[in-house]
């Protein structure tokens, strides 16, 4: 069964050359990727790989690398329902995948292959998300998945596990690329998600190995496959030092459009995403800001942004008026009494009340305006 596959495989997991340097010595040997595996010794000799890439090639060659274990137990994977390896020279590798400067050789896929191929829109963000960014994630991941689009993000904690499940909730296909392997689901707490993304026909992507652990370093090294299967990239809630920013900004480089929320100037979530929109990135506020550029990715659709009903947010004259005075900013219960002259004893009851009611949000900073 993987024969055809077997050169691919080695190709993929060779040390000290990436698929970017791989395609670059393919220009200039006018080679087929796999045909590297195959040049003789003193073309080997003047291509100056690193000595460890140069013995792995060797090692292939002589039959000893990689083993027949090792293509036993890919193929006892592959035997499992729902599994996949798509190869760069696959008819069913995703075209705006390929088109990035460095894709990866290799895909592991468990679920339906086909939705590669749908247009995407990633959402990222952070993993330490508020309570209104899980929200705005999910708020968006619906309208967006409704819109037509098939979302794509990290399964990752916060932004990214927010966006599964708002799709898996429609029962729309979802997207999730792995910083591991596909044996290695990572956030274990993820594991139930990863599996409902499955069932309802969407994909579990990795170019790394099966068993390949969540490295630290794995992390940047994906999201180019997140930016690189969609057509444009959301941002909600990004630090300034963020993997997000990282997704973000390989997009720009794909030629991708960017998109990305504000939020309160105080809030350390925010200023990666007010970065970003400094840089180019498009300031969003509703679903129909991000589906209006991409329109010619859906064909025709019927999307109607949906509006808070005014007479559905009941809150007490005093409650209206706190809000009010609250803004959009982060503000602490100190900062409160000051701007209401009103007690601690008086403020609290109403704002538990209305964080119960979902209209704010008690973070450690302050209380956060969500409607």
């Amino acid at each position: 069964m993987l024969h055809h596959l077997r050169e691919w495989i080695a190709l993929s997991e060779l040390p000290g050359i990436g698929p970017g340097l791989l395609l670059q010595l393919v220009q200039r040997t006018q080679t087929a990727p796999v045909e590297l595996l195959n040049l003789s010794d003193d073309s080997l000799k003047a291509l100056k790989l690193r000595p460890d890439t140069t013995q792995h090639i060797l090692a292939y060659k002589q039959g000893k690398w990689p083993g027949d274990e090792y293509f036993n137990s890919i193929e006892a994977w592959l035997a499992e329902p729902h599994n996949h390896l798509i190869s760069y020279a696959s008819p069913d590798y995703p075209p705006l995948l390929k088109a990035i400067p460095d894709p990866p050789l290799m895909l592991y896929v468990s679920g339906d292959p086909g939705v590669l191929h749908l247009p995407q829109l990633a959402i990222v963000g952070s993993r330490a998300a508020s309570r209104n960014g899980v929200e705005l994630s999910k708020s968006f991941a619906s309208s967006l998945t409704a819109a037509g689009m098939t979302i794509t993000s990290g399964l990752a904690r916060g932004v990214d596990g927010a966006a599964h499940r708002a799709a898996v909730e429609l029962s729309r296909p979802t997207i999730a690329v792995l910083g591991s392997g596909l044996k290695k689901i990572y956030p274990r707490q993820h594991q139930r998600l990863a599996d409902s993304i499955i069932t309802q026909g969407g994909a579990l992507v990795s170019e790394y190995p099966l068993s390949m652990p969540p490295l630290a370093y794995n992390f940047p090294r994906r999201n180019r496959i997140i930016s690189g299967l969609s057509a444009g990239v959301l941002v909600i809630e990004a630090a300034k030092r963020s993997g997000s920013l990282i997704t973000a900004r390989l997009a720009l480089e794909q030629g991708r459009e960017v998109f990305a929320l504000p939020g309160a100037l105080n809030n350390p979530q925010s200023h990666g995403c007010h970065d970003l929109i400094r840089e180019g990135a498009i300031l969003v506020e509703t679903s129909a800001q991000i589906i209006e550029p991409l329109a010619s990715l859906l064909g025709s659709y019927h999307y109607e942004e949906r509006q808070a009903d005014a007479e559905s947010v009941r809150l007490s004259e005093s409650e209206t008026l706190l809000l009010d005075q609250m803004g959009y900013q982060l503000v602490t219960l100190e900062q409160l009494i000051g701007l209401t002259g009103q007690p601690a004893s008086v403020l609290l009851p109403q704002l538990v009340g209305m964080e119960l009611s979902g209209y704010i949000e008690n973070t450690p900073d302050g209380y956060q305006r969500l409607i």
